[in-house]
């Protein structure tokens, strides 16, 4: 699986709040538009770029708002991936909006989309029905923004919420397989990987927000704070159903056969 949270293209000098302070919007130059030609080739180029990785019953997520996830939506038609659902990420503790001028921003999209249209992909449909109250979890997800215990070893300006990965990776991969963030900053994925016990892979261009990764890495390898990461992830029915899912959670048939 892979999970990618690519520039939105919204650093325009706009302001948002923040602790109760106004800040700016701007996160830096990566998430710049370079204009509508650019950004399109930068989406086909990176996304053609997973497609070659992902195996053929392979699924990929993409994060967005409207600057971007039209293009994506686009560029992943062209390159023939087949789109499985867009789902809504609404927060439940949005920044205000300042200006009074329009609706407050408060929720996200997040495209799933499988390699192949003839080859099937792996949902865990019980599960997501389990964590929903029995009933089929629905493609709009209430979930949080990112906490502060989140922040521990520094702050990357896109951070997403371990909640969100988590439910992410539950629905669509099993034990021990391989996830792949090509835009990892703080490697909220790989944290979220290693707690539900998946390989991860991330990459990223900038050396400061890859400090923040190794950092937060080490940081869970002491029990007591894995422990106490998982205990605080929302989004199940109580606390113990995340440890019990993954207590009984089965190999895959293919570390099976590695094993024997």
């Amino acid at each position: 699986m892979i999970f990618a949270d690519p520039p939105y293209f919204l650093s325009n000098g706009g302001m948002s709040v923040q602790s109760g302070k106004q800040v700016k919007v701007d996160k830096g130059d990566w998430d710049k538009s370079q204009g509508f030609e650019k950004d399109n080739e930068f989406n086909y180029n990176w996304l053609k770029a997973c497609r070659e990785k992902l195996c053929d019953n392979g699924t990929i997520w993409i994060s967005g708002t409207f600057h971007n996830i039209f293009s994506i939506a686009q560029m992943l038609t062209e390159l023939d991936y087949k789109i499985l659902n867009c789902v809504t990420w609404e927060k439940s503790n949005p920044p205000p909006n300042i200006s009074c001028k329009y609706f407050t921003h408060s929720s996200e999209f997040i495209i799933w989309a499988r390699k192949e249209h003839k080859v099937s992909h792996y949902y865990n449909y019980e599960l997501m029905k389990e964590i929903n109250g029995g009933k089929q979890m629905k493609d709009v997800w209430k979930l949080p923004a990112i906490a502060i215990w989140e922040k521990s070893c520094g702050k990357h300006p896109t951070q997403k919420p371990l909640a969100l990965l988590t439910r992410i990776i539950l629905a669509s991969t099993r034990k021990n397989d391989w996830i792949l963030d090509p835009f990892t900053g703080s490697s909220t994925t790989g944290i979220a990987a290693n707690i539900a016990n998946r390989k991860f892979l991330g990459i990223d261009r900038e050396e400061d927000f890859l400090n923040i990764s190794i950092q937060r890495k080490l940081e869970i390898e002491n029990p007591q704070i894995f422990e106490k990461y998982k205990n605080k992830i929302s989004g199940f029915v109580n606390k113990k159903q995340f440890d019990l899912f993954l207590a009984k959670e089965p190999e895959t048939e293919y570390v099976r056969s590695l094993y024997f």
